[in-house]
């Protein structure tokens, strides 16, 4: 007997299309999906542009039926740091969409683990990035939405392909919303955030864009202190947190970025964008010079966007606990009350379980879990107890 399905690692400039493409396909039908730039998959695959392949591996595949016709495809990869930052040597495999037929989903799923077997590793956490957490990262359990930019969307069935080859959940990354407005948020909340802005110590600010190295090295600062010592989180050096802002820079809008300050000194800082998907669904995952233009023009001319999401939110330890948060949330408040202020909701993305400190901090301020997308970790020795991720104090 035939079998049902052949895999083909890709290769050739074909294959790497068919790779970026074959997403657009699948959901053609489903009026959620909004297909990512094809450049930000790419770049993610490419020595030039990604770091982690200088010393880690990457494949893809694709998977086909009998008829030629593309059922799946999923990729697979290494990055030796943090492989060793676990219970055992981790690698992780994404990128994954498939139909819906568990034969198949299994022939991308044991490829993948086939393939970092022989590189050493002992378990695989899926369906992950390889690169930064904040993007392409979980498959969506709950809360089938119209989706945030770079964030996963799936088909709920993903869950069951997961889980049925023998995947489980390693944590939950929570996805919070809430109105723009300070409607919900809770008195303590306020009153903390009052006695902070009386305190002539402290103060907070929207970044100015014409000192962008200051907010780099402050931005910098807190991010290491504040989230650098979390496991599975790298520490930026000075690179990459100019290059982050420098990208940032032509798009965002500088009234969704906040630092706050303790005698001169960075203690925190709030960091939105605009949800570009509000956009870019047209793009069909094109961004070139026409679509750029595009883009600029519906960002900023007919300001089509009216979420935006919350991308990384930092507080120094020495300063948690103190009301900055609120502080932060009542300095963004009243500019978001300003006449011709064009957004309305906020969506705060990428909240892990093994964070309950964060969660209160969210909870507190109004949000409401809106989707749930899981990290999965599937362990090779299967006899091995498997451990959730642990919780963070």
């Amino acid at each position: 007997m035939n079998k049902l399905y052949s895999l083909t690692e890709v290769q050739t400039r074909i294959e790497k299309d068919a790779f970026l493409s074959f997403p657009a396909k699948l959901y053609k039908d489903d009026p959620f999906y909004v297909r990512p730039f094809d450049i930000d998959v790419q770049k993610l695959f490419d020595p030039g542009s990604n770091k982690l392949l200088r010393k880690g591996e990457a494949i893809r595949w694709l998977l086909y039926d009998q008829n030629r016709n593309i059922v799946g495809r999923i990729a697979a990869f290494i990055d030796v740091d943090s492989a060793r930052n676990n219970d055992q040597p981790t690698g992780g495999c994404g990128f994954f969409d498939c139909i819906n037929d568990q034969p198949a989903a299994n022939e991308l799923f044991t490829a993948a683990k086939i393939w970092l077997e022989e590189r050493g590793m002992e378990a695989m956490d899926g369906s992950i990035n390889f690169g930064d957490r904040d993007n392409f990262w979980g498959v969506l359990v709950d809360g089938f939405h119209e989706p945030i930019f770079n964030m996963p969307y799936n088909f709920p069935y993903y869950k069951e392909l997961f889980e049925n080859f023998g995947f489980r959940n390693y944590f939950n990354q929570y996805t919070f919303k809430r109105e723009i407005s300070m409607v919900g948020v809770k008195d303590i909340i306020k009153e903390k955030a009052e006695r902070v802005s009386q305190n002539p110590d402290y103060h907070f600010r929207m970044i100015n864009w014409n000192h962008i190295d200051k907010y780099a090295v402050d931005f910098l600062d807190i991010y290491n202190k504040a989230w650098g010592v979390i496991p599975g989180s790298k520490k930026l050096t000075i690179a990459h947190a100019k290059g982050l802002l420098n990208k940032m820079k032509p798009i965002l809008d500088p009234r969704l970025v906040y630092f706050g300050y303790y005698q001169d000194q960075p203690i925190a800082f709030f960091i939105m964008m605009q949800d570009l998907n509000q956009i870019i669904y047209r793009f069909k995952g094109k961004l070139n010079l026409f679509n750029k233009l595009r883009l600029m023009y519906h960002l900023k001319i007919r300001k089509d966007c009216t979420r935006v999401v919350g991308r990384i939110f930092g507080i120094v330890p020495e300063h948690q606990g103190k009301g900055i948060d609120g502080a932060l949330i009542m300095t963004f408040s009243k500019v978001a009350s300003s006449p011709g202020f064009p957004y309305k909701d906020i969506e705060m993305n990428w909240i892990g379980d093994f964070n309950p400190s964060m969660i209160k901090i969210v909870e507190n301020i109004g949000g409401y879990i809106h989707k749930t997308h899981v990290t999965y970790r599937y362990l090779f020795d299967r006899n091995k107890t498997f451990v959730r991720a642990k919780i963070q104090e």
